[in-house]
């Protein structure tokens, strides 16, 4: 049984991709930071199915933190399963976007991926085999008004997952994004109205957390040995 972290495991798409992990056999830790009570329904639920999975909360955005918990999570073996979701939002027109707001999504999404991804590194090297997906979005791709820091940090996280993937790929260690487009979340609830899907969708649906997370299952598996840096869109054709 091997050892698989997703972070923003409390979300929709994060709760999707440990019940997926979880389903392939895999002990699943469903991290969370401001929502315990979700994570604990997750765990409960993926338990209830058969499978293993335990809760974590800490902040990526806090390296030290984020470094405490990683480490007592190591003492018990490696990692060798990365899912990086922790996202954040904090929209504006950039001519009114304030510090914080540029700073606290790059935080918590790109600050994050390091604060996360390069504690369980070695550990995963010395088992010559590991997976690390990250969950970026279009936004990295095409853009999107009121989210130049969004688009900013996931577009970093496409960039430091490539450069990533050259560094261990002889290790057996394998790295990918995925692109998100559209997907019905608590998060998209009532921004994208079913009109204005079938304008920007050529599928003219929005996706689901699991259309999501069943290609983050296929590159978590070994039968995606060979795919390592690249970036894999989820979006109806948008793009």
């Amino acid at each position: 049984m091997m050892r698989a972290l997703v972070t923003g495991g409390s979300g929709s798409i994060g709760a999707a991709v440990c019940r997926t992990l979880a389903s392939a056999g895999h002990h699943v830790f469903v991290h969370t930071h401001s929502q315990p009570d979700k994570a604990a329904a997750i765990v409960t639920a993926i338990a209830e199915a058969g499978g293993s999975a335990e809760a974590v909360q800490f902040d990526v955005a806090d390296g030290d933190a984020t470094s405490l918990v990683l480490q007592r999570l190591l003492e018990q073996g490696p990692i060798q399963i990365l899912v990086n979701n922790a996202g954040r939002n904090a929209d504006a027109p950039l001519a009114g976007m304030s510090r914080a707001q540029w700073s606290g999504v790059i935080d918590v999404i790109l600050n994050g991926f390091f604060h996360v991804t390069q504690p369980l590194l070695l550990p995963m090297i010395r088992t010559r085999w590991g997976r690390i997906v990250n969950v970026a979005s279009v936004a990295a791709l095409a853009g999107n008004r009121g989210q130049a820091n969004y688009a900013a940090a996931k577009a970093g996280l496409i960039g430091a997952g490539k450069a990533l993937a050259l560094e261990v790929a002889s290790r057996g260690i394998t790295v990918n994004s995925i692109a998100p487009g559209i997907i019905a979340t608590s998060l998209t609830d009532g921004v994208f109205d079913a009109e204005r899907i079938k304008e920007l969708v050529p599928m003219q649906r929005a996706g689901t957390p699991e259309d999501v997370a069943q290609l983050v299952g296929f590159l978590a598996s070994d039968n995606a040995s060979y795919i390592s840096g690249q970036v894999l869109s989820v979006n109806g054709a948008m793009l």
